[in-house]
């Protein structure tokens, strides 16, 4: 497995989120590659993380889901993929003490290029479908809690993530009620 540091929208390499590229196997067969593997990932990340859930979502083209992330003690560490469509798929570093707080960087993931990225704690996630019918796999490390959930806007100006609406040919995004009300940053009452 190859893997890559993820660069922010003022260029810098920001620390803990990871590129993962499987090794692919093609012949005349069609491919097959390890998209999970316990041993790899551990020395991939130098961390031992412990793996609570799978979460699955099924998104039409324009649908963002975002900002998102949870607090302590139920915060989560996230490895996203994309089996079926595309997405551009966000993290925004709120770790106040970063060199990197309050930047974003942004991959597409697509079940052709089978990049995988992972999401350590401490960092909003969200992605915006790019395609009708995109699937998203995602393994979290750590349970779903509502009371310790939190969402940042995802237009909001202080951040200034630039999501390519114009390759879903439309102006906003489809939304959740949760994150079209979602606060700004300035407004979040808790950083990790």
């Amino acid at each position: 497995m190859e893997t890559n540091k993820l660069t922010s929208n003022k260029g810098n390499l920001i620390e803990g989120p990871l590129i993962l590229k499987p090794m692919i196997f093609n012949d005349q067969r069609g491919c097959f590659y390890e998209s999970w593997n316990e041993s790899t990932f551990y020395n991939e990340i130098e961390e031992k993380i412990i793996f609570f859930q799978d979460n699955h979502s099924i998104s039409e083209s324009g649908v963002l889901r975002g900002l998102h992330y949870q607090i302590q003690p139920f915060a989560q560490g996230k490895l996203v993929r994309c089996i079926s469509g595309e997405i551009f798929d966000v993290v925004v570093d709120i770790r106040k003490n970063s060199p990197t707080f309050m930047e974003w960087g942004g991959i597409n993931l697509n079940h052709l290029n089978k990049l995988m990225l992972w999401i350590p704690i401490g960092f909003a996630h969200g992605f915006l479908s790019l395609k009708d019918k995109t699937e998203v796999l995602y393994k979290v490390s750590g349970f779903y809690s509502k009371v310790h959930e939190r969402c940042i806007r995802w237009s909001d100006p202080k951040i200034d993530i630039k999501w390519p609406l114009q390759n879903c040919l439309i102006d906003k995004p489809k939304l959740s009620e949760k994150d079209s009300i979602a606060p700004f940053i300035q407004d979040t009452a808790i950083f990790i």
